[in-house]
């Protein structure tokens, strides 16, 4: 489920499989535990037109990818791959509120300018005195 009621079925991701990198010894040199998720926005049948806008135009792209290779097993790299996935589809769909403009409220202006005021004086004060006094 990636949020209301749009579901991703399991079909439409491709695994992918390879060695993982990194320590674990023996066990990483001959086991294929790291997986890759891959999902095909152009091919999927279940977003909408403006959902594949979105998702291309915030992924970089028409295919998106997430890595797992955090554990040993194949099993729980695909479960974490897979939620990886689920993490940028829900950013790609979310809907940015608009912002509403606002003004500088009438206290902070008043505090605006005595600061420039205080700045300008003690500014005044580091000059030598004049001399046509």
């Amino acid at each position: 489920m990636i949020n209301g009621g749009l579901r991703i079925p399991l079909r439409e991701i491709q695994f992918r499989t390879s060695r993982s990198s990194g320590p674990g010894g023996q066990h990483a040199n001959v086991t294929d535990s790291r997986v890759e998720a891959i999902f095909d926005v152009r091919e999927s049948e279940s977003l909408s037109e403006r959902q594949r806008e979105l998702i291309v135009e915030r992924c970089g792209g028409p295919v998106v990818r997430a890595i797992a290779q955090d554990a040993r097993s194949q099993t729980r790299n695909r479960e974490l791959a897979v939620d990886r996935l689920r993490e940028k589809l829900v950013e790609s769909l979310k809907t940015q509120r608009a912002r509403r403009p606002t003004r500088p409220s009438r206290g902070s202006k008043e505090r605006r300018l005595k600061e420039k005021r205080q700045r300008s004086e003690h500014k005044r004060g580091r000059k030598p005195p004049r001399d046509d006094d």
